[in-house]
């Protein structure tokens, strides 16, 4: 186990000896360093922390430290780093602020330069957060989600998988499945891109979260309305899992669309039968602390 004389290692960590330690490494506390791992010079791991194998910390990467959280009390909470996963230069992971409570991050993941993510988040696996992103506390990403540079993603919103948020995105609202978020919290389109290039979607599914996007999105029926007419007509796996995530119960509801019955509601504009076009459900819910 290679360990550069300056690193500082407390006596209760666990450190594989495959891991190795670079110059002026800190490790406080019980933290647990999987096989494999690689630490640059600099990083920063405290508290009850575990990094699974083949994670790489590069420099000055800081993971497990305090949440930033006026209600933190300094009992005992972790942060758990899943294999493989990849976290570069200045980037802060903290731990979970209630007790015994967990910030999660899965295998494969690519955090880039200067991101951040708060405390309690759950992350799933093959999620890129690029460079200069900020995930809020309690916010939930799940698989193969890709937050582009600058993104913003509001506390406890949800993101569904390989749902893409472009550049300085602001997501403010949940985000569903195989769709796009852009700068301005709005839904502009599906991840047709995205979801060809991994190889795990048919033309068939495909088509249909398109078929389900424009439903809900580019129409003038109230939010609720639409969602319940796709109900008796999607076929595929994709469109299920859409419908599936917007009936979950949400702290702050959908995200909005750029046309139809969201972006009417905003606009105050009515709906085709004359009737005020309604919000998503839970979209005025207030946001907890």
């Amino acid at each position: 186990m290679p360990i550069h004389s300056s690193a500082v290692i407390d006596s209760k960590a666990e450190i594989s000896e495959s891991a190795e330690i670079g110059p002026f490494v800190v490790i406080e506390g019980p933290v647990k360093i999987g096989p494999r791992v690689k630490l640059y010079p600099g990083v920063y791991i405290n508290g009850w922390t575990e990094i699974a194998e083949d994670c790489e910390l590069h420099p000055h990467a800081v993971v497990g430290h305090l949440p930033q959280d006026f209600h933190f009390t300094g009992e005992r909470s972790y942060c758990r780093i899943g294999a493989g996963t990849i976290i570069r230069e200045n980037s802060t992971i903290h731990r979970g602020t209630q007790p015994e409570s967990a910030t999660i991050i899965g295998k494969n993941c690519f955090l880039l330069a200067n991101s951040h993510i708060g405390h309690n988040c759950e992350i799933g696996d093959n999620v890129k957060i690029y460079n200069n992103s900020l995930i809020a506390g309690h916010a939930i990403i799940n698989d193969n989600v890709i937050v582009s540079a600058a993104g913003m993603v509001h506390q406890f919103c949800r993101i569904g998988e390989n749902a893409f948020v472009g550049g300085g995105g602001r997501i403010k609202q949940d985000l569903p499945p195989y769709l796009i978020g852009t700068y301005d919290s709005t839904c502009v389109s599906y991840n047709a891109i995205g979801m060809r290039r991994s190889g795990e979607f048919t033309p068939a599914e495909i088509s249909e979260v398109r078929r389900v996007f424009r439903a809900l999105f580019r129409t003038r029926l109230p939010f609720t309305r639409a969602a319940e007419a796709l109900r008796e007509t999607v076929k595929e796996r994709t469109g299920r899992r859409i419908l599936e995530f917007i009936s979950t119960p949400s702290r702050l509801g959908i995200i909005r669309g750029r046309m139809g019955s969201h972006w009417a509601q905003m606009n105050g504009e009515t709906s085709a039968d004359g009737n005020d076009v309604a919000t998503s459900p839970d979209a005025d819910a207030g946001v907890g602390g």
